[in-house]
């Protein structure tokens, strides 16, 4: 996977050495996630005082940066194809999650122009993308928001912080707030946990969820809450159904566990299914169809098979991931339907115990999950007991945010 580079244009560039070493953000720079790459304009001015800026046409108070030594510092950085250069500037679109999530995901090169003094001569506009500012205030210069945008934008490439999830779930993904969170102790100065969340039902709980992150906005946020209604509002208009399609294989081999569905299996022969996680084909193609039907992507680019943190991962953990994303993106699950293909073991015992653990990682009843298991006839990897299959199809409608 190739490293995200930053290119920033800066008088200061001194400012952004603590970003390489502090936290997560540190971390992943050492871990090679990102690149870092700063570019004086002074080390690029044409005239033995090294001049950056100069009066403004017109005249009126301050300095404006010139041109020449921003265009030199621009042309010497090396282009790479997915790239997008952002002015840092107050008269800018104002930051928000969609755009840092936007800029990680579609882009290998990100360059950053930081403004400097009373403004900057308008001509480097044309360099930019885009223009992105911080807020209804003025800074001294581009550095802070530049450094802001660089946190955000690093966080969320893979393999920077512990858990996808809680990306999935922090405040601004979506127009909604985040929902509380809470950990042990169970009751503390006698303020208690909502027995809910101890409750471990995933439905119920995905529910209350759903119902603080609303109050939450509603309370703190209404021009956030506001916009959600509208959006809400719209989807529930719309008759759009959305359908994915899922399919994975793995391959069966000695010593190593057999799960399907969430249940660990005996194999005749004492087969296990291999992988990176714990290879619950069944529980993949599952997920696929799910991010299919929105066009986000397969399995692999959420969970990359080559990160560590999903080693022997419970792929039910992950179903329950992507289903939170599913309901962020403003849908709902209205049921998935899954044919296994395996020669052995007998699946039929083992349905309805499948149907009742997905049913439930995904916050649905039973009779929205389908499971059938089929053989190949002794056809093919499947038949020949190389590796088990399964195919998975989901169905999906706008969510209004009321029941879950």
């Amino acid at each position: 996977m190739r490293a995200m580079r930053l290119d920033v244009v800066s008088l200061a560039p001194e400012s952004f050495a603590p970003l390489t070493s502090l936290g997560v953000i540190g971390r992943a720079f050492n871990a090679g996630i990102a690149e870092l790459h700063t570019h004086n304009p002074r080390d690029h001015a044409s005239d033995r005082y090294r001049k950056v800026d100069d009066q403004p046409y017109g005249g009126g108070a301050g300095m404006v940066l010139k041109p020449e030594p921003v265009f030199a510092a621009f042309e010497s950085i090396p282009v790479l194809e997915r790239r997008r250069v952002l002015l840092l500037s107050p008269q800018g679109q104002p930051l928000r999650q969609a755009d840092l999530q936007r800029w990680a995901q579609q882009h290998d090169q990100l360059v950053l122009l930081c403004g400097h003094y009373e403004g900057f001569d308008e001509r480097i506009r044309s360099l930019a993308d885009e223009e992105v500012s911080l807020g209804d205030f003025v800074l001294t210069g581009g550095e802070l928001a530049a450094m802001a945008l660089i946190n955000g934008v690093v966080r969320l490439l893979p393999g920077t912080v512990g858990s996808a999830e809680s990306l999935l779930e922090e405040s601004h993904s979506t127009l909604l707030l985040e929902h509380p969170h809470y950990t042990r102790p169970a009751e503390f100065r006698g303020l208690a946990v909502p027995p809910v969340l101890r409750s471990g039902d995933h439905g119920a709980i995905a529910r209350w969820r759903s119902e603080q992150q609303q109050e939450r906005t509603k309370q703190r946020r209404p021009d956030l809450y506001r916009r959600w209604q509208e959006q809400q509002q719209q989807l529930q208009g719309q008759t759009e159904m959305r359908i994915g399609n899922g399919y994975d294989i793995h391959r069966l081999v000695p010593g190593r566990p057999l799960i399907l569905g969430g249940l660990t299996l005996e194999h005749p022969a004492g087969l296990g299914l291999d992988g990176h996680s714990d290879a619950d084909v069944l529980v993949h193609a599952l997920m696929d169809a799910l991010l299919g039907a929105l066009s986000l992507g397969d399995i692999g680019q959420h969970f990359p098979p080559d990160d560590e943190r999903w080693r022997g991962a419970d792929s039910l953990v992950l179903l329950e991931q992507v289903v939170a994303l599913v309901r962020q993106q403003g849908w709902r699950v209205v049921n998935v339907d899954t044919v296994v293909i395996a020669e052995r073991p007998k699946l039929r015992p083992h349905i309805a115990a499948m149907r009742a653990a997905i049913a439930r990682r995904m916050g649905l009843s039973p009779e929205q999950v389908g499971i059938k298991a089929t053989t190949n006839e002794t056809l093919g990897p499947t038949g020949r007991e190389e590796g088990i299959a399964c195919h998975a199809v989901a169905l999906l409608e706008p969510w209004g945010g009321g029941d879950g």
